[in-house]
């Protein structure tokens, strides 16, 4: 890891709410491509998902996401559990963040697209108690369609269309249906 992803990751945990914010854009940024430098973030990313902090627990859920294509030992199929728990957040702000993220996970490869899927059509259907039910299957609709342009695979589109198709209420169906127009 070269000594500007360093610090920058000092930034996005101290400094003052722009220079975070800067820091959070570019290690974003970097890590939308393999980096050679994941696990040496990874253990302290998986510690602070459950960091007191929310802010620092999106943070984490969203760069641990982000490196799942730079993980050819494939922990996140072990860790993802523990990512996913932040897409429940006590704050929703955090959750949704972390939720729409979360695909990411999935274009690391055919296990991992597997795991993301499984778990989004699981919470997808028995989330329906959850506060902000039509919000969290907006993001889970979405995450079908952002991993469906990256792999244009016809199962993923089948399976949110089938999704879609257990919705009763007609205004949220629409809304839906329009992510895949």
């Amino acid at each position: 890891m070269d000594s500007q992803v360093k610090l920058e990751f000092e930034h996005s945990k101290s400094g003052d709410k722009e220079e975070r914010y800067e820091a959070y854009q570019y290690i974003l940024k970097v890590t939308d491509q393999k980096v050679d430098w994941a696990y040496e973030v990874w253990d302290q990313l998986l510690e602070d998902l459950t960091h007191k902090d929310n802010h620092q627990r999106s943070r984490a859920a969203q760069y641990l996401a982000n490196l799942a294509i730079s993980d050819p030992e494939m922990r996140i199929m072990k860790d993802f559990p523990g990512l996913w728990e932040v897409t429940k957040d006590e704050k929703f702000v955090t959750a949704r963040h972390s939720l729409q993220s979360i695909w990411k996970v999935g274009i690391a490869g055919t296990p991992q697209k597997e795991m993301v899927m499984d778990f989004m059509v699981e919470r997808f259907k028995k989330g329906t108690d959850e506060k902000n039910v039509t919000l969290i299957r907006n993001d889970i609709l979405q995450n079908m369609r952002n991993l469906y342009d990256h792999f244009n695979d016809e199962s993923i589109k089948q399976t949110a269309l089938d999704l879609i198709d257990t919705v009763d209420d007609k205004k949220y169906k629409k809304k839906y249906m329009d992510i895949w127009k």
